[in-house]
């Protein structure tokens, strides 16, 4: 699943940074959710940002689903907060 998202913040305890799957891939992610979950809604995927690969968990929210951007990925990317961003998701089913 390919899609294009923009980053955004949440501030808690410490930022974390995220981006939402569209609503066409979290249709498609719904369709197979009760299957991959690992407990809470949250979805194991593989996630691709530019050259740079990492493995993370979707988070459900507001009927949708979160890409946490780890570190991992926002620093070798350079992402920043309001960055359009191309993601390749991966279910890890």
């Amino acid at each position: 699943m390919i899609f294009e998202a923009a980053v955004f913040e949440w501030r808690g305890p410490a930022p974390f940074y995220f981006a939402r799957v569209t609503d066409d891939v979290a249709a498609e992610i719904k369709e197979v959710a009760s299957i991959v979950t690992y407990g809470w809604g949250v979805i194991p995927a593989k996630v691709t940002i530019g050259k740079t690969t990492i493995t993370t968990s979707l988070f459900p929210k507001d009927g949708g689903y979160l890409v946490p951007l780890k570190d991992a990925v926002r620093k070798p990317e350079k992402i920043a907060v309001g960055d359009q961003l191309r993601i390749t998701l991966e279910l890890a089913v």
